[in-house]
């Protein structure tokens, strides 16, 4: 807790930063939120990314495209995913010209249809919309589950520097998506989503640590030893089970990397950032915003 400042500078800088980048490189949403179509495709063997979309741009007169490439859960097949943010739709004509197109420049690669699907503006932003009032729901439960257990500690003061530390690790996975330049689509719900969870999680164990050190420790200490006693009793089980995770998601990252699978990389890897980014702010973050705001408390009651 002696360093309590330098961590909440460092976490203010970066945040800051995250908000620069998105400024200066823009944010690209997904077809799920602007509207627009979705075309996915089977195919065989590899190809260069670069000369594919050139070929699509060109048939479907549009030089927005964006492409993915994954994995068919069903049959375990290689699946492309052409996504046309906008208010225009595709029409199965439009479709038999791409893939005639892309089996005529490259012949090796079978491209076949598998779906198609046209979203309107109207119900992208709508699922926008619900997306992220589900992600600011998710953080008021958890500002009111942190005020109850923890009533007898302060509990809603721990709750708020809980939820600060959250959107610091919200903030990281959303910066992760716009230096990868990816759009943000269902895999960035569900990464925010899945960090709210799992940093929380290692946020309650430390107040937990903090609740039981109160009893034993009694009045005498002040908040700050009685914190940063706490704490120090806790990172070892927060760092070791956060590393252990981002280990099994490093081999994911690598191996979607090495196939090619794009859509579960760019669930993977954002994911990896906020588990890191939550071990931080669950040891420095929250709890040193906790003891900066016990110790104005005093000064403002005076």
């Amino acid at each position: 807790m002696g360093l309590r400042k330098r961590f909440l500078t460092i976490s203010s800088c970066l945040m800051a930063a995250i908000v620069l980048c998105a400024v200066v490189l823009g944010v690209h949403l997904d077809t799920e939120f602007t509207g627009g179509a979705m075309i996915t495709l089977s195919y065989e063997g590899s190809f260069t990314m670069s000369d594919v979309q050139k070929v699509a741009s060109s048939a479907l007169e549009n030089n927005g495209l964006t492409l993915q490439t994954g994995e068919n859960v069903a049959t375990g097949g290689q699946t492309l995913k052409i996504s046309m943010p906008g208010t225009e739709t595709v029409t199965t004509e439009q479709v038999a010209k791409l893939l005639d197109s892309l089996n005529e420049s490259c012949p090796d690669n079978n491209f076949e249809q598998l779906s198609l699907s046209n979203v309107s503006a109207a119900m992208g932003t709508k699922f926008l919309q619900k997306s992220l009032v589900a992600v600011v729901f998710a953080l008021m439960l958890i500002l009111l589950y942190i005020a109850l257990r923890f009533k007898n500690i302060g509990g809603l003061t721990g709750g708020m520097m809980a939820v600060l530390a959250l959107v610091n690790d919200l903030m990281v996975v959303f910066g992760t998506f716009v230096l990868l330049r990816t759009a943000l689509d269902g895999n960035f719900i569900a990464a925010m989503l899945t960090i709210l969870g799992y940093s929380i999680n290692d946020t309650v164990v430390v107040y937990d640590r903090i609740r039981e050190n109160r009893t034993l420790m009694g009045k005498k200490a002040s908040f700050e030893e009685l914190v940063n006693h706490s704490v120090n009793q806790s990172a070892r089980r927060t760092l070791i089970t956060t590393i252990t995770t981002v280990m099994a998601l490093g081999v994911m990252c690598i191996v979607a990397k090495l196939y090619g699978l794009d859509s579960i990389f760019t669930f993977a890897f954002p994911l990896m950032m906020g588990m890191i980014s939550g071990v931080y702010t669950s040891l420095c973050v929250s709890t040193s915003a906790w003891v900066l705001w016990s110790e104005r408390k005093p000064k403002t009651k005076a």
